[in-house]
């Protein structure tokens, strides 16, 4: 797991990393984070538990155990990646091993909305055009490629590929709403003038019969 790496936060412009695939169409949440997983009270230690029933399979080398893959941080998937069901610690397991950026011929929408939320890009690209870019990372495993959401292009030192993004998310990412968090904080002295005004915050000393 790459413990090194921080969690996203404000505005998202552009991802740059190293990258790997995972192969497999419908690769759903369970197997992304196994149902047991889910008793936790804090997400910190999904990390280490992503993946954990298909890195058991025997003569196997799961692409999260590959060492190579250690410190990268841009995940590369094929069709329909997250579905299954809803669960957010799918994503949170994702994001605390180092993942901060998804491509993918297509995502399932609830997964999709919870990484948004977290502020992992999830951009699609045709099965041509991933291939060729399967192909280029086979080629140079340690090169770093930038998703740029800004230009909506997925980029390396001599090559680009086109990516699909909804203007919503692409909106989203670039002004940081996704970050409802530090949204939140910002707005803190707003907050405080709200509470002051609120008797059942406020132990009733505004209100008057």
């Amino acid at each position: 797991m790459n413990q090194n790496s921080k969690f996203p936060k404000g505005p998202i412009k552009t991802i740059t990393g190293m990258s790997f695939h995972l192969s497999g169409n419908d690769i759903d949440t369970d197997r992304i984070i196994p149902a047991r997983f889910l008793k936790c009270i804090s997400f910190d230690a999904l990390g280490d538990h992503v993946f954990a029933d298909d890195r058991k399979e025997p003569n196997k080398n799961h692409p999260f155990d590959d060492i190579k893959n250690t410190n990268k941080s841009i995940l590369i998937v094929d069709k329909n990646f997250g579905c299954g069901s809803s669960r957010e610690h799918a994503p949170q397991a994702l994001m605390r091993w180092g993942i901060r950026g998804i491509i993918g011929q297509s995502f399932a929408e609830i997964f999709y909305g919870n990484c948004l939320a977290l502020g992992i890009p999830c951009v699609q690209i045709p099965e041509p055009e991933i291939l060729s870019l399967i192909n280029s990372i086979k080629s140079n495993q340690m090169q770093d490629l930038s998703i740029n959401i800004q230009l909506q292009k997925i980029l390396t030192n001599d090559q680009s590929w086109n990516i699909e993004i909804g203007n919503e998310s692409r909106e989203m990412l670039l002004s940081g709403e996704w970050d409802a968090t530090s949204k939140l904080i910002s707005q803190t002295n707003k907050i405080n003038i709200t509470m002051e005004n609120l008797p059942y915050l406020n132990k009733f000393q505004n209100f008057e019969c």
